[in-house]
C-alpha cells in the first residue's frame, strides 16, 4: 500500500488527467455510436447526430479553426496600451470576455470587501443594511443586466456594472464573516505592543480574513464569467457570449462547444496557476 500512494501515477494531478482521458474516451465512444449504422438504422438519424452531437475530434478541429481563421462576425483587433494587435475569432471573443470578467471582479472585490469588513465590525451597520444584502443576493442576474442595458446603454460599462452589482452581496457576507470572526484577543495583543492602525491592519487583522478573501474569490471566478456570458449574448457584439448566441441561432454545435471547451480551459489554468498558489502563500502563515 505504501508503495502504491507514494507512486507519482497515485498523485493528484495524474488522477485528475486521468479522469478527463476517461470521460474523453466515452464522449468519443457514444459520439461514434450515435452515427454508426450498427446502433442507429435509419441515415436521417445518423446525419442529424453528427451534427448536433459532434466528438471531441471534430469539437478540436473547429476549436483551431476558429482560432487561425476570422469569420468576418468581430472586428479582432484588440487594443493594448495604444497598440492595435489583430488576432483570429477565439482568441479575440476570448480576450474581451477576460477583460470584462476581470475588470467586474476586481472592482467588485474591492468594493465587497470594504463592505463586508465594515458590517463585521459595526454591528449598527450590519442590522441596518442586512436586508440590502439580503436583497441583493436575490435579486436576479438577468434582471440586473436588462435594466442596465436599458439605463446605460449597450456597452461594457453597462456590462461590467450590472456584474459587480451582482457580485459585490456575496463578496461582502463572506468578508463579513471574517471580519466578525477577527480573534479579539489578537487586536488586544496589537494594541499592548502600540502597532499603528495601519500596522494592526496589515499584520494582524487582514491576514485572519486571506482565507476568506480566497473564498470570496474563487466563488467570483466561477460566477462572474458565467454572468458574463449571459449578458454578452444579451447586448454586446463580440465575446464568447456573443459567440454562442450566434452559434445557438445557425444550429452550430461544433463552434458552440468549441468556445465553450476553450474558455473553460483558460479559467481551468487561470485557477490552477494563478488562484490556487496565491491561495496557498496566503494561508502560509496559518500552517
Amino acid at each position: 500500500m505504501r508503495l502504491l500512494t507514494s507512486s507519482p501515477f497515485a498523485s493528484y494531478r495524474w488522477v485528475r488527467l486521468s479522469s478527463l482521458v476517461v470521460l474523453l474516451a466515452i464522449w468519443q465512444v457514444a459520439a461514434t455510436a450515435m452515427t454508426s449504422e450498427t446502433f442507429i438504422a435509419d441515415e436521417y438519424a445518423r446525419s442529424r447526430n453528427a451534427v448536433y452531437f459532434p466528438s471531441p475530434v471534430v469539437v478540436a478541429e473547429a476549436i483551431w479553426k476558429s482560432a487561425t481563421t476570422s469569420s468576418g462576425l468581430t472586428r479582432n483587433v484588440i487594443e493594448v496600451l495604444g497598440f492595435s494587435i489583430t488576432t483570429h475569432d477565439l482568441v479575440f471573443n476570448i480576450y474581451q470576455t477576460l477583460y470584462r470578467a476581470t475588470v467586474a471582479f476586481v472592482i467588485a472585490m474591492v468594493l465587497g470587501s470594504a463592505i463586508g469588513m465594515a458590517l463585521g465590525r459595526v454591528k449598527g451597520l450590519n442590522r441596518f443594511f442586512d436586508g440590502w444584502v439580503l436583497l441583493g443576493l436575490n435579486m436576479p442576474a438577468l434582471v440586473v443586466g436588462i435594466l442596465s442595458y436599458i439605463w446605460l446603454g449597450l456597452n461594457d460599462t453597462a456590462l461590467v456594472v450590472a456584474v459587480v452589482i451582482n457580485k459585490i452581496p456575496l463578496v461582502a457576507v463572506t468578508t463579513r464573516e471574517g471580519a466578525a470572526a477577527v480573534q479579539p484577543e489578537l487586536l488586544h495583543v496589537a494594541r499592548a505592543f502600540r502597532l499603528s492602525r495601519w500596522q494592526t491592519l496589515r499584520r494582524v487583522f487582514l491576514p485572519q480574513l486571506y482565507p476568506y478573501f480566497m473564498v470570496a474569490a474563487r466563488n467570483g471566478i466561477a460566477l462572474i464569467w458565467k454572468i458574463v456570458l449571459v449578458y454578452e449574448l444579451l447586448g454586446r457584439s463580440n465575446g464568447v457570449g456573443f459567440m454562442l448566441a450566434n452559434s445557438f441561432s445557425t444550429l452550430d454545435v461544433d463552434q458552440l462547444l468549441a468556445y465553450a471547451f476553450s474558455f473553460i480551459g483558460v479559467v481551468m489554468l487561470i485557477e490552477s496557476f494563478i488562484v490556487r498558489p496565491l491561495e496557498r502563500r496566503a494561508t502560509r502563515w496559518r500552517m
